[in-house]
């Protein structure tokens, strides 16, 4: 147990003896609370147990806490504008000595209403003046080494004299989203108590408890809701709302109902609305003919729109489009050797044939097929990449992508010289594949997934390389690392003598999201979860397809306000190529959200703040863009789960996939921690976390970030897991039953001499860390090389480091010297020999332990 949770412990026993009391105040007689069961966010949650909900439930012994930084917040949603006159904070032991109380319209520019320096603790009654709709507490400094900690935040003031919204006959349930703890079988889902259809129903699990709940798609004022039980009804049961799914309010407990029709009268906020059914009125489960909500119209703001056009940097082309040669040919010429420059472009190919088109991709170039499958979209010609701008090294030809066509390269053979976040994926090679450069200089790649490749794939120079559920005519050779899973035609490992990893099956994967056009219209298909795959997944095309209606398409210019609002009200997110800065968190709440990116869409937070969140729920699909960190450090750029998370999420997990990390290289970039995963049953699949090594706003503590990846969570699979140059560990896994499928990895270069890097008596981070407490994890094929160019005395102690357990399997692990510019001591804890020398010979452990 951490000191923190005992002390946590010692304060709820305290809390038993004498709740803290938030004494009467003169607004409080005068002006109404106008927070207490609203819509509240954090900018961070200590745990589950403490969620931002708590500080606005009315109950003193429940209370929100945060990560332990200053730069915290809590904000509430008022409904509506409103004039403010005080605000009442009860402290935890964890209080904020210097902070302010911030208001806004829009969630998006804030006005101080309140400076508070040197606080000490306890009840803060602040007399304030001002209006708007959204009430928020920054915190500045905090008075004790934990994070902030209320246990109520109240916002006192009036709404003016305008009367409120009236309850409305319309049924805001009605086609909404809906989930339960269980379904009777098949022919009783959740969607059916929501269809409007009074013939077919829900129907449960004879076992008590159960609920059903629905998700409004943003957050409502609540004044009804409606019941129509069939014979198998609920005896007691509670209607509550909440915020974020997860964190509930009661609004109505009803005991000894007799089923039927009924309504009832309730007065509550929230996003999501659940029927909790606590005891049976018999011997079967609950079943609902229909499930109604009824909110109130006094809501003026319109929604946020789905679909639209999709912005200026996204060229759209059919076979007959006038100068096509020329406007790749521009947009190469733009952005050839812009390696952080802030182009961005994405080429979407209508279904049809392309005659004689050579298609370079530079940096921030995309090009995607727009038909269902591949091969509807048919390139005689190429889509190249090379190294021209580079005197022929491919190791930098980064972040730049092929999807979803067909290609019969005009040679014969097409290249595709590619280093890091550059994925060929779903596509049909007809006639073979060159990964090398012209002349064969260095390079260092890369990922293949979904593809087929009908001749041969010729790797040559590359060093490594990981290919996923394809398949290829031959492979000709590999450097250091070749891996594949679930690959028809792949060589059969051979790692002890060379460079080959091969998995007959991918143990679970699900391929990305992509656009396409049905008819006029554009949709997003969203493959469909696969376990132990071997080949392409496409023409089956198991998955849905959801129209563009269904997606806020973010432009250039977009606030982080709008993005939050659009999430909240229910939308999908299609990022537009360009580069967006945020200056508040995305919040990804609802399960199955998809949050999709074209031509390498950039995400920048600025003043501190975390880019992303996702909430512990099933099967939000992440895909295709870049977190870029900014010039203030963030505690995390993407954090999938909140600490503590604990649901299973294994029938439906989230997926993260071509979402690449940058900090540094574009200017000075700062982060604690890269990518944070929480929740259970992620899939990783291909990313590549990047501290940089080059470029500007690049050095040792100038563009620092302690760790690349961080996993808690438990059965997580990564499949293609390139991290490199953090200051500390690039990989630390402290979840259970952990899975990863290839991993490449460079020390940083930077590393100023071994002192800097030596901890617990070793020298040396090791790039892949599993943590002394798991018991069970299993990775294949992964390598880690040095570089150390400020110091090339350094000798690391190993590449990687896990605890000697017999649930612990390490495959062909290999630890490498770029030039004899540092060495390893031992490839994987005190085993494997040292490598020497500077001819980059791998020294290699094929099983450990």
């Amino acid at each position: 147990m951490r000191l923190r949770a005992l002390g946590v412990a010692l304060a709820s026993t305290a809390a038993l003896i004498t709740l803290p009391m938030i004494p009467p105040t003169v607004a409080a007689a005068a002006d109404a609370n106008l927070s207490q069961g609203r819509t509240v966010t954090a900018s961070s949650n200590e745990n589950a147990g403490t969620a931002a909900a708590y500080a606005v439930d009315g109950d003193t012994g429940t209370r929100w806490s945060s990560a332990a930084t200053d730069d915290q917040w809590l904000q509430v949603d008022l409904g509506t504008n409103a004039t403010l006159s005080q605000v009442v904070i009860n402290w935890e032991t964890a209080y904020g000595k210097d902070y302010k109380i911030q208001t806004s319209a829009d969630a998006g520019t804030w006005t101080d209403l309140r400076t508070v320096t040197g606080g000490d603790g306890g009840t803060d009654t602040l007399t304030v003046s001002g209006q708007g709709r959204y009430v928020r507490l920054q915190g500045l400094h905090r008075a004790t080494q934990w994070g902030y900690s209320v246990w109520e935040f109240q916002v006192f003031g009036s709404t003016g004299t305008s009367q409120p919204g009236t309850c409305s006959t319309a049924n805001s349930a009605r086609g909404k989203t809906a989930t339960a703890s269980s379904t009777e079988n098949a022919g009783t889902p959740a969607s059916a108590a929501v269809d409007g259809n009074d013939s077919t129903r829900w129907s449960s699990q004879a076992s008590d408890p159960q609920w059903l709940r629905v998700d409004l798609g943003s957050s409502q004022d609540i004044c009804k809701v409606d019941l129509n039980w069939e014979a198998a009804y609920g005896k007691d049961f509670q209607i509550q709302a909440s915020a974020d799914g997860q964190s509930w309010n009661t609004l109505k407990t009803v005991t000894g109902a007799t089923g039927g029709r009924a309504s009832y009268d309730v007065n509550g906020t929230g996003r999501y609305v659940r029927v909790l059914g606590t005891a049976r009125g018999t011997v079967y489960g609950y079943s609902l003919w229909e499930f109604a909500v009824h909110t109130t119209s006094g809501d003026t703001s319109g929604p946020i729109q789905g679909g639209g056009d999709l912005g200026p940097n996204v060229i759209v082309v059919d076979p007959s489009t006038p100068n096509l040669q020329q406007k790749f040919d521009q947009v190469f010429a733009q952005q050839e050797s812009a390696q952080f420059g802030s182009g961005r472009y994405q080429f979407l190919l209508k279904p049809g044939t392309y005659n004689g088109i050579n298609a370079q991709l530079g940096f921030y170039t995309s090009i995607s097929g727009l038909g269902l499958n591949p091969d509807d979209t048919q390139i005689n010609g190429d889509i190249t990449v090379d190294a021209g701008w580079f005197n022929g090294n491919a190791t930098q030809n980064f972040w730049r992508s092929a999807e979803n066509l067909a290609i019969t390269p005009s040679s014969g053979t097409d290249r595709w010289a590619v280093a890091q976040a550059a994925p060929f994926r779903r596509i049909h090679v007809k006639g073979g594949l060159n990964l090398a450069p012209n002349g064969y200089g260095w390079a260092s790649g890369g990922y293949i997934a979904d593809s087929k490749i009908d001749g041969t794939v010729g790797p040559y120079s590359q060093q490594q390389w990981y290919t996923r559920d394809s398949s290829v005519g031959g492979w000709t050779n590999g450097v250091w690392n070749m891996t594949f899973t679930g690959v028809q035609g792949a060589p059969a490992t051979n790692f002890d003598t060379g460079p080959y990893t091969t998995l007959d099956t991918t143990p679970v994967s699900r391929e990305k999201p992509f656009l396409y056009l049905d008819g006029n219209d554009y949709k997003v298909f969203v493959p469909a979860k696969r376990t132990n795959a071997r080949g392409v997944s496409w023409p089956a095309n198991a998955g849905t397809s959801l129209p563009l209606s269904q997606f806020y398409v973010v432009k250039p210019g977009a606030t982080a306000a709008t993005i939050n609002a659009a999430l909240a009200q229910g939308l999908n997110l299609l990022f537009t190529p360009g580069v967006y800065h945020l200056n508040q968190t995305i919040n990804v709440t609802r399960a199955d959200t998809v949050v999709l990116g074209l031509g390498l869409a950039t995400i920048v937070p600025d003043g501190g703040i975390d880019a992303l969140h996702v909430a512990d729920v099933d099967g939000v699909k992440l895909a295709g863009f870049l977190i870029d960190a900014g010039a203030a450090r963030s505690d995390t750029l993407l954090q999938i789960g909140p600490a503590g998370a604990s649901a299973d999420h294994s029938a439906n997990p989230t997926t993260m996939q071509d979402v690449f990390i940058r900090i540094g290289g574009a200017g000075p970039g700062l982060a604690t921690d890269s990518v944070v995963v929480n929740s259970d049953d992620v899939v990783i699949d291909h990313t590549w976390i990047w501290r940089a090594d080059h470029g500007e706003g690049v050095g040792w503590e100038t563009n620092r970030a302690d760790y690349g990846l961080r996993v808690n969570g438990d059965d997580v699979l990564a499949t293609g897991l390139f991290v490199e140059h953090f200051n500390k560990y690039d990989v630390v896994w402290n979840g259970e039953r952990g899975r990863t499928i290839f991993f490449q990895n460079e020390k940083a270069y930077d590393a100023p001499n071994a002192a800097a890097i030596t901890h617990d008596g070793i020298v040396g981070w090791a790039a892949y860390k599993v943590a002394d407490t798991v018991a069970v994890h299993e990775a294949w094929g992964l390598g880690s090389y040095c570089n150390y160019t400020s110091d090339p005395s350094i000798v690391q102690h190993h590449g990687f480091q896990v605890p000697v357990k017999a649930g612990v399997k390490m495959h062909n692990l290999q630890v490498i010297s770029l030039g004899g510019k540092g060495q390893y001591a031992h490839v994987i804890n005190d085993t494997g020999a040292p490598t020497s020398g500077t001819d980059t010979v791998p020294s290699k452990v094929t099983s450990f332990p």
